[in-house]
C-alpha cells in the first residue's frame, strides 16, 4: 500500500527490526531489580509482571508465525512461552524474547505472502506490528516508573499510520470498531512535527482513510506531534491534554475515541 498520500511510506522492515531490540533492551532496563507488582497506568488491572509476560509472549507469537510464514488466520494463538520459574527472571526472559524474534526475521522474507490481520498481507505486516506493540509497551513501562518516554518522530508518524490504515480490519478481535459509521464525517489528525497527515472519512457502511486529503475539509481536528498523536490513538493520553489542539464536532471525537480502542 501507498502510504505517501497522508504520510510517507512505512518505515523499512530493518528500521522496525533494530527498533524491536532497541526498545526491549530499554523495557528491560526499566524493570530489571523493578517491583514487578507496579501498577501499569496505560494498562488498567496490569502489574509490571503482566506488562513483561504480554510483551514477550506477543513477540515469541509473531516469531512463531513468521516462522511458519501462516497463510491462513491461525485458529490459535498457544506457543512456546519458556516462562521462568520466578519472576525476578521474567527481565531476562523477555531479551530472551526480543533475541527468538530476531532469530525468526532471519527465516523470512519481510516481502512474503502471508496471512495478517490487516491491510498489508506479508510478513514485514507482523515485523512492522511487533515493533509498535513493544514501542508502546516500552513506554507503558517507563510511565509506571514514573519515567518520561522519548519516542522517535519517524517511527511514531509510522506507528500512527499503521494504526490507522489497520483499524478498519479490527472488528474481529476490537468489536466496537464496527460501530465507527457514519454519513461521510471527516476526522484529521495531524503530526505538527512531521507533518503526517490523515483524514478519516466514517461512511455508512464502515470508515476508512482518505487518499490525497491534504486540503479537503475535517469536520474534527487534533494535532499534536507524532509521539503523542501515538499515545492518543492507543489510548494512553487524553484529547483534552495540553499536548494537542482540538477543534470541530466534539460529539464526532466522542464517538471515535469511544470505538476505536483496541
Amino acid at each position: 500500500m501507498d502510504m505517501s498520500n497522508h504520510s510517507g511510506r512505512a518505515s523499512a522492515p530493518a528500521v522496525h527490526r533494530e527498533a524491536i531490540a532497541a526498545d526491549t533492551a530499554r523495557m528491560v532496563a526499566m524493570v530489571k531489580g523493578a517491583n514487578l507488582a507496579t501498577p501499569v497506568p496505560g494498562c488498567p488491572g496490569w502489574t509490571l509482571a503482566d506488562l513483561v509476560k504480554h510483551t514477550g509472549s506477543v513477540q515469541r507469537w509473531f516469531s512463531a508465525l513468521l516462522r511458519q510464514c501462516v497463510q491462513e488466520r491461525p485458529q490459535s494463538r498457544d506457543v512456546e512461552l519458556d516462562l521462568p520459574d520466578r519472576e525476578d527472571g521474567y527481565a531476562d526472559w523477555l531479551t530472551a524474547s526480543a533475541d527468538v524474534a530476531a532469530s525468526a526475521f532471519t527465516t523470512v522474507d519481510a516481502d512474503a505472502p502471508m496471512w495478517a490481520w490487516g491491510a498489508d498481507q506479508h510478513a514485514r505486516f507482523w515485523v512492522r506490528r511487533m515493533m509498535i506493540e513493544t514501542l508502546v509497551h516500552r513506554t507503558d513501562a517507563e510511565a509506571a516508573a514514573g519515567v518520561p518516554s522519548v519516542i522517535d518522530s519517524a517511527l511514531a508518524t509510522d506507528a500512527v499510520d499503521e494504526f490507522l490504515v489497520n483499524l478498519p480490519y479490527a472488528a474481529f478481535f476490537a468489536p466496537k470498531v464496527a460501530d465507527l459509521r457514519g454519513d461521510g464525517e471527516t476526522l484529521r489528525f495531524h503530526s505538527t512535527d512531521t507533518g503526517g497527515d490523515w483524514l478519516v472519512r466514517l461512511r455508512p457502511d464502515g470508515f476508512g482513510l482518505e487518499p490525497d486529503a491534504a486540503d479537503a475539509h475535517a469536520d474534527a481536528t487534533v494535532q499534536g506531534t507524532a509521539a503523542d498523536l501515538l499515545l492518543l490513538v492507543y489510548g494512553r493520553r487524553d484529547r483534552s491534554s495540553d499536548a494537542f489542539e482540538v477543534s470541530g464536532n466534539e460529539d464526532l471525537l466522542t464517538r471515535w475515541f469511544a470505538n476505536s480502542a483496541f
